[in-house]
């Protein structure tokens, strides 16, 4: 093989792609995953890849770029959002690699957070919540991600939104409700007669539910209902990883995403672990280093353990 390696990783926020050819680059970057009615935008996904690689080299996207040996890519809403076998077809054909591999995020999120291609599960704290388990064999379980209207317990969109929720009690007067999260919310969003149409009608609520859990965990420290959401939310994230490992021989347990900051919200979670007499170990990397270290071991193994839904090898 003379070729890069080439790992992807593609989530709402951003598409980002780092080549190693014998030292890992920089990461560079797009826009992330685009929905419409027919899921997501492959080809134009594709298309920023490919950009991204000629500039890269230090040329222009008219010239092809250097041909990777191994190309992982790395994507979201592979189970629900996209035909897997169009996906692979549109990322070989589109960048050209000798070796294609399409995986879910959740696959390169363990791998990037355990360091490893072997028995682990993770729980990913973002403005969703998903978690994922497997020994690379037999067993592939994932729990959760639903979304925030019908699950994603314990991200910072659930948790934004039980924010919003204890402060609109206080405003109607209600047992439970939060006078400080109503004032804080009320400094963030305006009005609390403006919050449905900005939660609920918007393409971006997901994100705007997401942006009230900092006013809950840094009113934790002095809310006791404020407390009590972090406390649950890290409980219902500890549930779902420990559920993805379960069955698993020896697995590593680890946890990823901006929600884990919060002191009380991995206090909670650690405690519910340490009550099931399990640990975690600090997270290695993201999705984005999975990718590549899945990469690497292609390259010098010469196979990956493939699953129809979540990996595979083109």
């Amino acid at each position: 093989m003379t070729g890069p390696l080439v790992a992807v990783d593609v989530g709402g926020s951003g598409l980002r792609l780092r080549k190693d050819a014998g030292t890992p680059g920089p990461v560079l970057t797009a826009p992330g995953v685009r929905v419409g009615a027919g899921g997501i935008d492959v080809p134009a996904l594709v298309r920023d890849a490919r950009s991204l690689l000629a500039s890269a080299e230090g040329h222009s996207g008219a010239t092809d770029p250097i041909r990777p040996d191994v190309l992982v890519w790395s994507t979201r809403g592979l189970l629900f959002l996209a035909d897997r076998a169009a996906v692979m077809r549109t990322v070989a054909e589109g960048l050209g690699a000798r070796c294609t591999v399409v995986v879910s995020d959740a696959v390169a999120g363990l791998v990037g957070a355990t360091g490893r291609v072997g028995p682990g599960a993770v729980v990913a704290a973002g403005t969703g919540a998903v978690a994922f388990g497997t020994d690379f064999d037999r067993r592939w379980r994932r729990v959760d991600g639903w979304g925030h209207v019908l699950g994603d317990a314990g991200s910072a969109a659930t948790l934004g939104m039980a924010g919003l929720r204890a402060a609109l009690r206080a405003h109607d007067g209600l047992p439970d409700g939060s006078p400080v999260l109503l004032a804080a919310a009320t400094d963030l969003l305006g009005p609390p007669e403006g919050w449905p149409r900005l939660v609920m009608t918007t393409p971006d609520a997901p994100e705007r539910l997401a942006s009230v859990a900092p006013l809950v965990t840094a009113a934790a420290a002095h809310d006791p209902v404020a407390l009590a959401l972090c406390t649950r939310s890290g409980t219902d994230l500890a549930d779902a990883l420990l559920r993805a490992a379960e069955g698993l021989e020896q697995p590593v347990l680890a946890a990823t995403g901006g929600l884990l900051a919060a002191a009380p919200v991995a206090a909670a979670l650690d405690a519910r672990l340490a009550g099931h007499g399990a640990h975690r170990s600090p997270a290695r990397g993201g999705a984005l280093d999975g990718a590549l270290l899945l990469a690497r071991q292609l390259r010098d193994t010469g196979a990956l353990p493939e699953h129809p839904a979540y990996l595979l090898v083109g």
